[in-house]
């Protein structure tokens, strides 16, 4: 894989990479005008963005010092942005807001006052656990996942869920049992867990054949493409997602001048409107909010109207969840085929894996993350904040935007471990001694630019200037300007 030097343009270079994946994953997109990115030397380094980004202060154990992951990953969102901006500008579009960078991925921990745990993910609900033959991350955000334990482990149910109690009792449960049998359980009952793994041993998920594996495009539409617009129309994004990389997509989506209608369930509405009120208002602030019974089939007729009246759609849940809605992406853009379909998961739609759940931080140790930080620093670490979240977000808003300046009729899919893989891969040195070098060439970079453990800098956030709409406020509005019953 290339390696670039050290004193090469990182973003530009990711930049360009993505440009050229897009001009062969769409159909359209190779008439595009695509200018060349920037390639300026005065791109950040990779290490100085890593910590400029505030997710080197969110690495490494509670007592220790913040810790340099040497992976391009806060660089690839710098590219995620050029290439944003220039595709944006082959359609005549322009932004209608200060696009974000680097800071995105701390946003959610200053906000939410989070901070580096080691084994404990920054927002608590995942943790790296020992087990017979290696280590273990999983994720229970929900008092759901801790009533699966006792069916996973076969043993007594906790009476409590999320106690510090709790976790003590699972990490002994786990000591001594194989984790692959861990996994497969753990997957068949709907449990987000992941192994630690190096790196590189993951990197066969990426055949050199393929021009990109950071989505996968399924043709829907088997007619001729439909026609490039002749200048840029904002679209009207429909989004179902949830938490954070799907809000994080329309968000940035907005700056185009997109106009977004966040669709929620009134019985499961969004899990982040229970958070840091901040946070969610960062995400969803100028969006309409619609809510929907999705037990009622009066009200699922009027969600299959709104994705028939939208240009992109964005969702993440597994594929099922939808189908057993009666909403199938497939039907809904051949009967719209100008749309753009835009499917966020957790490992991806196709078998075995579309049944997986994953969250941003065990997605970030499938990834080999924490298999990375535990070859480096002889302890096995969380790489900042649900990491895959942010990354799969902007990645999402690209893969979104390109397929609608080309004319739609796409089905993309974008997996939280997938995303995460390929930035880290990116530029990946070829032995793991020269990634031990890598690491110590850019803590020694850090040093010289007067970055020490001392004064990493914190998680910088930006701010709503307005709260988001409550659950619900514009149902009526909305289901009316649009014409739907």
């Amino acid at each position: 894989m290339n390696c670039p030097q050290e004193s090469s343009a990182w973003a530009g270079r990711y930049a360009a990479h993505l440009l050229r994946t897009l001009a062969v994953l769409l159909p359209s997109a190779a008439d595009l005008p695509l200018p060349a990115a920037p390639t300026a030397a005065e791109d950040v380094h990779p290490a100085l963005a890593w910590a400029r980004s505030g997710a080197m202060a969110l690495t490494g154990m509670a007592d220790g010092p913040p810790q340099l992951c040497p992976l391009p990953l806060a660089t690839g969102i710098d590219g995620v942005a050029r290439a944003l901006s220039a595709v944006l500008q082959s359609a005549g579009g322009r932004w209608q807001g200060a696009l974000p960078g680097v800071e995105t991925l701390g946003e959610r921990a200053a906000l939410n006052g989070l901070q580096r745990r080691g084994q404990i993910s920054a927002g608590g609900a995942c943790r790296l656990l020992p087990v017979a033959d290696g280590w273990l991350a999983i994720s229970l955000p929900r008092a759901d996942d801790w009533h699966l334990i006792a069916a996973w482990l076969e043993c007594d149910s906790a009476s409590e869920t999320g106690t510090e109690a709790c976790w003590q009792r699972l990490a002994g449960l786990l000591r001594r049992r194989p984790l692959a049998a861990l996994i497969d359980r753990a997957r068949l009952l709907g449990l987000a867990v992941a192994a630690i793994e190096n790196v590189e041993d993951v990197e066969d998920a990426w055949p050199g054949t393929t021009p990109a594996a950071w989505y996968q495009r399924q043709p829907v539409v088997a007619a001729t493409p439909q026609p490039q617009p002749s200048a840029f129309a904002a679209p009207l994004v429909v989004d179902l997602s949830s938490l954070w990389a799907g809000p994080l997509c329309s968000h940035l989506l907005q700056l185009t001048g997109a106009r977004v209608i966040k669709v929620e369930s009134r019985q499961r509405p969004d899990g982040a409107r229970r958070g840091e009120a901040a946070f969610f208002d960062l995400l969803n602030h100028g969006k309409a909010s619609v809510a929907l019974d999705f037990s009622s089939p009066q009200d699922l007729r009027r969600l299959r109207e709104l994705l028939l009246r939208a240009d992109i759609v964005i969702e993440a849940a597994r594929p099922r969840a939808l189908r057993q809605l009666g909403i199938v992406a497939e039907d809904i853009i051949v009967a719209n085929p100008g749309l753009s379909w835009v499917a966020i998961s957790g490992h991806g739609r196709n078998e075995p894996q579309a049944d997986w759940i994953a969250y941003g931080d065990d997605a970030g140790v499938a990834a080999g993350l924490s298999g990375l930080m535990l070859r480096l620093t002889g302890a096995p670490l969380f790489c900042g904040d649900a990491i895959a979240d942010p990354l799969t977000g902007w990645h999402a808003t690209l893969a979104a935007l390109a397929a609608h300046v080309s004319g739609g009729g796409q089905l993309i899919s974008l997996a939280l471990s997938d995303v995460v893989r390929h930035c880290a891969q990116f530029g990946l040195p070829a032995t793991p001694a020269d990634l031990q070098r890598r690491w110590q060439r850019w803590q020694a970079r850090l040093v010289a630019e007067g970055i020490t453990a001392a004064n990493v800098p914190l998680p910088s956030p930006r701010h709503a200037p307005v709260a988001a709409r409550p659950l619900g406020a514009d149902t009526d509005a909305i289901l009316q300007e649009l014409g739907i019953a």
